[in-house]
């Protein structure tokens, strides 16, 4: 089995507002980024929360 290895200088884990943020700015640093949910990013706690 050949699995595929891939490498990043950051891992966020979390897509709600302040993971997004991070993972941004990582990448508006020039750094790779990989951005880790469970959910759709749109169904996150900070777009849920509206009430």
């Amino acid at each position: 089995m050949n699995i595929p290895v891939r490498e990043f200088d950051a891992v966020v884990i979390g897509a709600g507002g302040a993971g997004m943020r991070a993972a941004r700015q990582i990448t508006e640093s020039g750094l790779t980024c990989a951005l880790l949910s469970k959910v759709f990013p749109t169904r996150s706690h900070t777009v849920s929360a509206q009430g």
